[in-house]
């Protein structure tokens, strides 16, 4: 059972970013039906669990969603310029180098000479997964890379933050949800009328993702679970899933292209990422 509800989470965020490419819309219409669907997720746990906060976890964890929102905001919008195959592996891969390395920097993580050699031994290994997965043969596709490269590395500090702000705050996942969802929201709504395009509120589309907001604030809550029930280390590997999930349902769903050598470096660089992110679970 423990497992089944590890695996919700790989499913949920491995599978999400093939709706949403379903779905279709503007960045703007996928970031505001994702930040809806998930405040309405974070609403619904409040009212059953009732956890309380106090007011300075409240913000700090409302702007540590604010800035997934950032994060997201690249995702989405490489999404149409280099694919779902080729951002998601390179996405992740950037998150989890990033994510470490602030651990290390900020909050003392991989304590011990073995623990640090160890790691950036993974980030290393993540590092050329990362290179391998953005190999193209094909000119076209290497200006979408660019293109897509451009706003996806800035914009993951977003994701930066949103990982380490939470770890700032003594509260339990639970408590610090709702506040993340709210700020997700917020951030997304603000968005949409800083970028003027608020006929995004009336767009059917916007409306559609709004599934895709529920199955990421479903999945956060299962991950949430599943780290109580498995340990943090076991819930986190398994949900590396998601980009192998992501990155070959880019391929087989959205009949994303790929040449033989561009594929057998996807899956050697994905392999690469996942053993990198195993390898900094267990420090």
């Amino acid at each position: 059972m423990n497992i089944l509800i590890a695996l919700i989470p790989a499913l949920g965020w491995g599978l999400n970013p093939l709706l949403l490419s379903k779905i279709g819309g503007k960045p703007a219409n996928q970031t505001l039906g994702t930040g809806i669907g998930a405040v309405i997720v974070g609403i619904i746990v409040q009212l059953i669990f009732q956890p309380t906060v106090s007011t300075t976890t409240f913000w700090l964890s409302a702007l540590s969603g604010a800035f997934w929102v950032l994060g997201q905001i690249g995702q989405y919008t490489s999404y149409s310029r280099m694919g779902v195959s080729s951002t998601m592996p390179i996405s992740t891969g950037l998150q989890l180098v990033g994510t470490s390395v602030i651990g290390v920097l900020m909050f003392g993580e991989w304590s011990g000479v073995t623990a640090k050699l160890v790691g950036f031994a993974a980030i290393i290994i993540m590092i050329v997964g990362v290179a391998l997965t953005a190999v193209t043969d094909n000119s076209d596709s290497r200006a979408g890379l660019a293109s897509g490269l451009m706003i996806l590395v800035p914009t993951t500090i977003g994701y930066w933050i949103y990982s380490a702000l939470p770890k700032a705050v003594s509260a339990s996942g639970v408590a610090i949800f709702f506040p993340q969802m709210v700020g997700m929201c917020l951030a997304a709504v603000l968005y949409v009328l800083l970028s003027h395009h608020v006929v995004a509120f009336k767009q059917r589309t916007s409306w559609l993702n709004v599934f895709a907001g529920l199955i990421f604030g479903l999945s956060a809550l299962a991950y949430i679970f599943s780290a109580k029930a498995n340990g943090v280390a076991t819930a986190f590997v398994i949900t590396q899933l998601s980009v192998v999930i992501s990155t070959l349902g880019g391929m087989l769903v959205l009949h994303e292209t790929k040449s033989r050598r561009e594929l057998r470096l996807t899956i050697i660089g994905l392999a690469l990422i996942v053993v990198g992110s195993v390898m900094t679970a267990f420090l």
